[in-house]
C-alpha cells in the first residue's frame, strides 16, 4: 500500500539539496509572497494575468525549473475554512500530474494564525495525496508505479512527518474499503484486506464468519444477509479491529456499516438507485481506516475496539421483509418498516456487543459510522453529521469533534436527537419493541437522519444506558452518506476518507 512519503525541512534553502523536481507554492497571491519565489511570481504575473485566480505552472529559477501556483483564495473573509488549502493542493496535485512532475515540493504560505489553520502544511500534503490517489481496482490492473508516479513529496514545515503519514495511511485504507466494486470488495474480500493492512501492527484482527454463529449472535445482521447465502462468495462476516495497551485511560468502542452493495433488498432502489451501492461500506471503510492510523501512531493512553459488518443486501426468495419482527442481540424485538433500512439493522447488533465491552472498559465512549441516510445529505450537503446521545452531549463530545474536523479539513455538523425522533420509531403494538424505520426515503422525511439514532439507542440497548442510569454510556451516531464521497457522487465521485481526519485529530493530537 505504497502512497507519496513526505520529507520535512525547516526552510527552502534546506530542500535545494534533494533533487526536487518542481515547487509548489500555495497561498493567497494578493498577500506578501516568500522572498526565495517574489522575483519569480512577479515575472510571471506580466505574462500570465490568471495567476493568483488559478493554478499555473511556469519555468522559473527555482528547484526542478518549474514554479505551480496554486491559490487558496483570501482565507481571511468569513466563511474562509482549512479545506480552501488541501482543495489548493488537489488543483496542484493535477497540474503535477498532467506535467509530468514526479517529485514536487510543497511550501505553504500566508496562512492566517487563527486555531482553524493550525495544519496547513498537513491539510496540503493530505490534499495533495488525496487528488493523486487512484483506485484499488485500477492500481491492481495497471500497477501503482503507471497510475501513481509522485511517490515523494516535499514540505516546508514544523510538522511531525509521522503524523503525516499515518493519517495518510489510514485515509487510503478507507479510499481503497469505499470505493472498490462489489465482487472485489465482497465481505470476505474486505476481511482479507484488513488482515493485510493490519499484519504486523499492534491490531488483533478477528474474522467471525461462521453462519450459526452469526445468526446466534448477531440476528439483526444475518437478517439482512439471509437473501446472499444462496451465493457463498456473498456470505457475511463480522470483522472485530482491537487495538489495546494497558496505560489506557479511554477506550473507543466503534460500530461501521460494510453493506458491501445494496439492492435495497425488497424494497428494491429503482429508477436507477441502485448504482453507487458498493459505497455503502464507506462507514465500515472509514473506521478501519482511523484504525490504522493508531496503529501507525501506537498512542499508550487509547484503547479502541471495532466491529465492522460487511453483509451484502442481496433480494431472493429468502430475501427479510417490511413487518417481520426480529429479536436483536440486545433482546429488543424490531419491526422492519423498510428493508433498505438495513444498515442500522447490522450497526444495532455490533453496538450491541460493543455495548457489553463498554461495561468493562475503562471510559468508554461509542460510536456507530455509517453512510446511512439520504437525508444526511440533504440536511448537511459535503458534512458529516454528528449526532449525540444526552450522555455525550453532556460531555460535549460532539462540539470537540467539530472543533477537530475544522482543524483537520474533515468537517462535521452537529444534529441533536428530540423526542420525536424516539417518538417516529416507537411500538405501535405490544408485539414489538421498536419500529427500524417508516417506509419512505429517508431524503423525503422529517429528521430523516436523526430519529435512526434513536433507533439505535433503543435496538443496541444504549437506552438503558442514559443520563440517569447507573452506567452512563456517551453514544454519537456518525452519518457520511454526505461527506463520503467528492461531490456526492456515489457512483464515480473518489472516496473522501471521512470521518478519519477528523477523529484522528481530537483523539490522537490533543
Amino acid at each position: 500500500m505504497a502512497f507519496p512519503q513526505v520529507e520535512i525541512f525547516a526552510s527552502y534553502s534546506e530542500a535545494l539539496a534533494q533533487d526536487f523536481d518542481a515547487v509548489v507554492l500555495l497561498g493567497d497571491f494578493n498577500q506578501h509572497i516568500p522572498a526565495e519565489f517574489s522575483d519569480s511570481v512577479k515575472q510571471a504575473r506580466q505574462f500570465d494575468q490568471r495567476l493568483g485566480q488559478h493554478p499555473i505552472l511556469v519555468a522559473a529559477d527555482v528547484a526542478g525549473g518549474r514554479l505551480i501556483c496554486a491559490p487558496t483564495g483570501d482565507l481571511s473573509n468569513d466563511y474562509a475554512d482549512a479545506r480552501s488549502i488541501s482543495s489548493a493542493a488537489a488543483d496542484a496535485a493535477k497540474l503535477c500530474s498532467a506535467a509530468g512532475v514526479k517529485a514536487p515540493l510543497l511550501v505553504v504560505f500566508g496562512v492566517p494564525e487563527q486555531a482553524q489553520f493550525s495544519q496547513a502544511e498537513a491539510l496540503a500534503y493530505w490534499g495533495f495525496c488525496q487528488a493523486v490517489y487512484q483506485p484499488l481496482e485500477a492500481r491492481e490492473a495497471y500497477g501503482e508505479e503507471e497510475l501513481e508516479p509522485i511517490t515523494r513529496i516535499g514540505l516546508i514545515a514544523a510538522v511531525d512527518a509521522q503524523w503525516l503519514t499515518a493519517v495518510e495511511a489510514g485515509k487510503r485504507v478507507a479510499r481503497d474499503l469505499a470505493g472498490t466494486e462489489p465482487e472485489r470488495m465482497a465481505p470476505k474480500q474486505f476481511a482479507e484486506y484488513c488482515q493485510q493492512v493490519f499484519a504486523g501492527t499492534p491490531v488483533q484482527v478477528t474474522v467471525i464468519d461462521d453462519i450459526p454463529t452469526l445468526q446466534r449472535d448477531y440476528p439483526l445482521l444475518m437478517s439482512v444477509a439471509r437473501a446472499s447465502l444462496g451465493v457463498e462468495r456473498h456470505w457475511p462476516c463480522v470483522i472485530r479491529l482491537e487495538y489495546t495497551t494497558p496505560t489506557a485511560a479511554q477506550t473507543l468502542l466503534m460500530a461501521g456499516k460494510g453493506i458491501v452493495y445494496d439492492t435495497g433488498g425488497a424494497d428494491l432502489k429503482t429508477g436507477g438507485h441502485m448504482a453507487g451501492m458498493s459505497r455503502d461500506k464507506g462507514g465500515a471503510a472509514g473506521v478501519a481506516g482511523f484504525v490504522k492510523t493508531v496503529a501507525a501512531m501506537a498512542p499508550k493512553d487509547i484503547n479502541v475496539i471495532a466491529e465492522l459488518g460487511c453483509v451484502r443486501n442481496s433480494i431472493g426468495a429468502d430475501a427479510f421483509v417490511a413487518d417481520e419482527i426480529i429479536t436483536a442481540h440486545s433482546g429488543v424485538r424490531v419491526r422492519i418498516g423498510n428493508t433498505d433500512a438495513e444498515g442500522r439493522l447490522v450497526l444495532a447488533d455490533l453496538l450491541s456487543h460493543l455495548r457489553e465491552r463498554a461495561l468493562s472498559s475503562v471510559k468508554p465512549q461509542l460510536f456507530s459510522v455509517a453512510t446511512l441516510t439520504g437525508h444526511a445529505a440533504l440536511a448537511k450537503g459535503p458534512y458529516t453529521a454528528l449526532v449525540p446521545n444526552a450522555v455525550a452531549r453532556s460531555a460535549r463530545l460532539a462540539e470537540g469533534l467539530f472543533e477537530a474536523g475544522e482543524q483537520a479539513g474533515d468537517p462535521a455538523e452537529i444534529s441533536w436527537l428530540r423526542r420525536e425522533d424516539y417518538a417516529m420509531v416507537k411500538a405501535r403494538t405490544r408485539a414489538d419493541d421498536v419500529l427500524s424505520s417508516n417506509n419512505g426515503p429517508s431524503a423525503t422525511t422529517v429528521r430523516g437522519h436523526q430519529f435512526p439514532a434513536a433507533f439505535l439507542s433503543i435496538a443496541a440497548g444504549l437506552e438503558q444506558h442514559g443520563v440517569g442510569s447507573n452506567t452512563p454510556l456517551p453514544y454519537i451516531h456518525v452519518d457520511i452518506a454526505g461527506s463520503g464521497v467528492e461531490g456526492g457522487d456515489w457512483q464515480h465521485g473518489k472516496p473522501t476518507a471521512a470521518p478519519v481526519g477528523c477523529l484522528a485529530d481530537y483523539y490522537l493530537q490533543r
